[in-house]
């Protein structure tokens, strides 16, 4: 087993709850059981813009899983866990390839997390050329090691490992670069929580206690890296590392990849405050996303993890969503989705009034893998071509139409594929975007429904149709059934054509599509 130093001397945060209260309102929780925590009241400011406009323009980010999870590039992001889980595909290749756990802990992989190909600038690069508006990392993952150089956590990539502040280098290169820059927090699952029944255990605690590992550490250093610390100390140094980051590195969102129960409202509450007052120091407008209602509705924006609502919602939401398939860091032969299918997607999300966020996954040694960028080349070409329709934009009376619908809205889609029949809507003032998910074919006709008088009110005038980009002029004609539109002679684009569509007046819904 590899040999690590003993902490310098984990220090004991002094909380000092910071105020910031203009007004009081209660949490509005859908969970069926309300425990006494959930029902205190937050203390929230009555004016603050939880979805600001900068993110309701945007539409689109980027970040990563990167880290020590890369390493070992087998299964999942979830091999930390499961390698310690006999049965398992992981556990057999730990095993069969490192050795037995009692020797070879995941604590072993970090000097083997060496970044030394990492290069923040080309990665900003890449992340504007995709047409991102925000990027960032995950600051810190289910494997309790922090990408940042933090006092509380020993197990930081400042102090092991590539023995360099990632986030410090990432945050300058990428507010350099103009884009708002991310970091998401996924620790709440560390702390161990079944110590004393072990065959009780559940993913809600992410390493396996065992007598027999080291995830059963007693070690002043590997106990902090694996959660086997006692809950007081654990809810100290999850408020205490997000103050960290606050501080140091100025996130314009933050992101928390749910389970926040497990962490006792009042600390919540101070992070709330702590940040809110720092954003306001720094002249910043931040965003809070939340996942199962674990923060309050009025300051955060909820979050569908691999989802999107099968609606039109009056709010601002967000989607995280994967570039891989079967995994969220870096493994070998990590299959990618294509760029169309990503850009279907982030046009159903944007008419529906969400954003999109995309991971990627970076190999352990800094590479952001070929493939991975020509996807992502692959959308800032289409977004290049057809931003208008996208970015700063705004929901139309109705999102679209055409066959292919989400039977379920929520988190963990599965995959949808999308014709040349599907069209979403978003608008501008003056202007109302419709995108088709693919190429119906030149010359051909095509009737959008959303227009057909019987359903739409108001004094909606058409002043003009083009497609973003064309020269040619587009044939249209407005009759009772709906909009008739003529595709042009020449392919604009595989993926999704949009069709710009100059108007005056407004539209009013007569009847729900």
């Amino acid at each position: 087993m590899t040999q690590f130093r003993k902490p310098k001397g984990i220090q004991t945060l002094k909380l000092i709850p910071l105020i910031l209260v203009l007004g009081t309102l209660p949490l509005t929780s859908h969970a069926a059981k309300k425990t006494k925590q959930q029902r205190e009241e937050w203390h929230i400011p009555t004016n603050y813009p939880k979805a600001p406009e900068w993110f309701k323009d945007a539409k689109f980010g980027i970040y990563f899983h990167w880290g020590v999870l890369s390493v070992p590039a087998y299964a999942n992001d979830w091999y930390a866990r499961n390698m310690h889980i006999k049965g398992t595909n992981a556990y057999k290749h730990q095993v069969a390839t490192y050795g037995p756990l009692n020797k070879f802990g995941y604590q072993d992989f970090v000097p083997m997390f060496k970044a030394q190909h990492f290069n923040p600038d080309q990665w900003a690069n890449l992340f504007v050329k995709a047409g991102a508006k925000f990027a960032g990392q995950v600051a810190e993952h289910h494997d309790g090691f922090s990408m940042w150089a933090s006092k509380i956590n020993p197990w930081n990539v400042k102090d092991m490992g590539p023995h360099e502040d990632v986030m410090a280098k990432l945050s300058k290169a990428i507010h350099g670069r103009g884009l708002k820059f991310v970091t998401t927090f996924h620790m709440a699952r560390n702390l161990q929580i079944y110590a004393n029944n072990p065959k009780a255990q559940s993913d809600t605690s992410y390493y396996p206690y065992n007598k027999n590992m080291f995830t059963s550490s007693t070690d002043p250093e590997l106990r902090m890296l694996y959660g086997n610390i006692p809950a007081n100390q654990f809810d100290k140094n999850w408020l205490g590392k997000l103050e960290e980051v606050i501080s140091n590195y100025h996130p314009d969102l933050i992101y928390f990849d749910g389970l926040l129960t497990k962490i006792p409202q009042s600390y919540r509450q101070d992070f709330i405050n702590y940040y809110l007052k720092s954003a306001a120091k720094n002249h910043q407008q931040v965003v809070i996303t939340h996942k199962d209602e674990d923060l309050p509705n009025q300051v955060s924006v909820r979050d569908f993890e691999r989802g999107r609502p099968n609606k039109l919602l009056p709010y601002t939401w967000m989607c995280d969503e994967t570039v891989g398939i079967g995994s969220w860091s870096y493994v070998k032969g990590l299959a990618i989705k294509p760029a169309a299918e990503i850009i279907h997607e982030l046009l159903d999300i944007v008419s529906k009034n969400g954003v999109m966020m995309l991971n990627i996954s970076p190999r352990a040694d800094g590479i952001i893998p070929e493939n991975q960028q020509k996807v992502l080349l692959d959308i800032g070409n289409w977004l290049h071509q057809y931003g208008e329709a996208v970015y700063n934009t705004r929901p139309w009376i109705v999102f679209g139409e055409g066959p292919t619908r989400l039977k379920k809205g929520g988190a963990f889609q599965s995959k949808v594929e999308y014709t040349p029949k599907d069209v979403r809507y978003t608008t501008r003032p003056n202007t109302i975007y419709a995108t088709v998910l693919g190429w119906p074919g030149a010359n051909k006709e095509m009737v959008l429904t959303a227009f057909a008088k019987s359903k739409m009110g108001g004094n909606l005038k058409i002043e003009s149709i083009s497609v973003p980009g064309e020269n040619d002029s587009t044939n249209w004609k407005w009759k009772k059934d709906g909009l008739h539109i003529v595709m042009p002679a020449q392919m604009p684009n595989s993926i999704a054509t949009v069709f710009k569509i100059k108007t005056s007046g407004k539209a009013i819904l007569k009847h729900i599509m």
